[in-house]
């Protein structure tokens, strides 16, 4: 008698478990630089993705950064979109995180796919220094967690390496700052309320977006930036 069959699972389970672990125990020790409580959804990943689709020239290699890339998940879905030429560097604190996205490099089927042209840096955002040039810049840095010096520290060195026309892609989630002016300690929600208003200034400045993303834990918005070709 031949022995059961076991149900099958969905390619990558393990692993995106796997990540997911890593992301939940980061997060719990780390909450001030993640910013989250699960990992980013394919839906919200694939939205911040939506530059390295929408190309002023198709045929044009893109050069892209992701800061604040974590466990890889939105990293997996901008691989997912890279055509070729287009390079990416993705950019994050934790050393855990970095470890993590050196691996799915090797293992990941869509980032070991264009692993020869993919850095991984283990440093703040603002310490890659001025001479680089980028034309899309997704961000999945947590700026309700930052102080309005830093929102505005980080703003300013988007747009320098930014290329003219180049697009800015970020999120946050939807109804924190009402949440905290509930819950949270007043220092806390005013020190939100700042970053907020930095955050605002950018988005009316040079946005040219923003779109809801319900299919996200906690449900997300994406803020689409664009920095003028003559600015």
């Amino acid at each position: 008698m031949a022995a059961p069959q076991k149900p099958l699972q969905p390619a990558g389970l393990d692993s995106h478990l796997r990540d997911a672990g890593l992301f939940i125990r980061q997060a719990i020790r780390t909450f001030r630089a993640t910013g989250a409580v699960a990992p980013s959804s394919p839906a919200l990943a694939h939205r911040l993705a939506r530059f390295l689709d929408e190309r002023d020239d198709p045929d044009a290699p893109l050069t892209v950064m992701e800061a604040g890339a974590g466990t890889g998940a939105v990293s997996r879905a901008i691989a997912s979109h890279m055509r070729p030429g287009d390079t990416l560097d993705l950019v994050e604190t934790n050393p855990e995180f970095t470890g993590h996205l050196a691996e799915l490099l090797v293992a990941d089927p869509e980032l070991s796919r264009v692993a020869d042209r993919v850095t991984v840096h283990q440093m703040p955002v603002t310490d890659m220094g001025p001479d680089r040039r980028y034309d899309v810049i997704v961000s999945g840095l947590p700026f309700a967690n930052f102080t309005a010096e830093e929102v505005r520290e980080i703003m300013e060195y988007y747009f320098s390496v930014l290329r003219p026309g180049g697009h800015l892609s970020f999120f946050g989630y939807l109804y924190t700052k009402e949440v905290k002016a509930v819950i949270a300690p007043r220092a806390d929600y005013l020190r939100q309320a700042r970053s907020s208003w930095v955050v605002e200034e950018w988005v009316n400045r040079y946005g040219i977006g923003t779109e809801p993303v319900l299919a996200n834990l906690p449900p997300a918005w994406i803020h689409h930036l664009r920095k003028p070709a003559e600015d």
